[in-house]
């Protein structure tokens, strides 16, 4: 976990430097379609210290006010991070339809390009990065940020698009451009609290993940048989229970060793939590 934040506190670093020169270069030649791109890297600056509190936050270990521990503060993180991009999507669309009425002039120069390639070039080593240890460490917040860094590469190559446009004596190709990045932010946050309302509200594992659990726990000896296997989300892991049939002539310490037996052998997995066991002897 101290490596994600460290990753995190890169991430920062990063995007005020992108937001500083793509802000410069935005007000220097007057494109609005990089002047929208500058607040994007505005909200993932702002997005990045959400993040870096609720990667810590999850890091503390279970206390009486937490008995199941702070794995929910990385979801919430990435439900902030959706809330952000709405906010930014909703007035990157309405600065550029303002745009179609009150034409601006253009000053796209090299330096415009440099910038704009110099963003798409650190935006791909950042969602690299964030996504490898989001996998790794299954951190809903570090891959929520490595789909807004994708997004972000996406809009860069969009910004370049329209100023090439702009350079070429096409301006209005530069309102349109940040009309699509506005609609595009939009949807990337849609989509990111979804995910993470399904970890708030403890959404259903994957069929995959419960499959896995079921062979588990038939795989121990004494184990005749499932009456039931439930699991849902409590942050980024979760909680199962599991009804297991053993023989019911097995003296109840036995029956106790093998539900032990059963909830050892889940807790193995790195996803589980929790895992609750009921005898049903039959």
């Amino acid at each position: 976990m101290k490596k994600n934040i460290k990753i995190v506190i890169l991430g920062i670093v990063v995007n005020t430097i992108l937001f500083a020169i793509k802000l410069f270069g935005g007000i220097f030649s007057g494109s609005l379609a990089l002047l929208s791109d500058s607040f994007n890297s505005l909200m993932d600056i702002l997005a990045s210290f959400a993040i870096f509190f609720a990667v810590r936050t999850s890091t503390k270990k279970a206390d009486k006010d937490h008995p199941f521990g702070h794995n929910r503060a990385e979801p919430i993180a990435g439900l902030i991070v959706a809330i952000f991009a709405a906010i930014l999507g909703f007035e990157v669309i309405k600065n550029a339809f303002q745009g179609f009425f009150e034409p601006r002039d253009l000053k796209i120069n090299m330096l415009i390009f440099v910038i704009v390639i110099f963003s798409i070039v650190s935006k791909v080593f950042m969602y690299i990065v964030f996504r490898r240890e989001g996998n790794k460490s299954n951190s809903p917040a570090l891959l929520a940020s490595s789909v807004d860094y994708r997004n972000d590469i996406l809009v860069s190559i969009s910004v370049l698009m329209g100023n090439f446009f702009g350079y070429i004596g096409y301006p209005i190709f530069d309102n349109i451009v940040a009309f699509c990045i506005g609609l595009f932010i939009v949807y990337s946050g849609f989509k990111i609290g979804l995910q993470n309302v399904d970890f708030l509200m403890g959404k259903v594992p994957g069929k995959d993940i419960m499959s896995r659990l079921k062979e588990m726990a038939l795989s121990i000896d004494g184990v005749k048989n499932l009456n039931d296997v439930r699991a849902h989300f409590l942050g980024t892991f979760i909680q199962v229970e599991v009804h297991i049939e053993v023989d019911k002539k097995l003296k109840t310490t036995k029956s106790h060793e093998i539900a032990e037996a059963v909830q050892n052998l889940l807790q193995e997995e790195e996803i589980v939590d929790y895992a609750f066991v009921h005898v049903d002897p039959v």
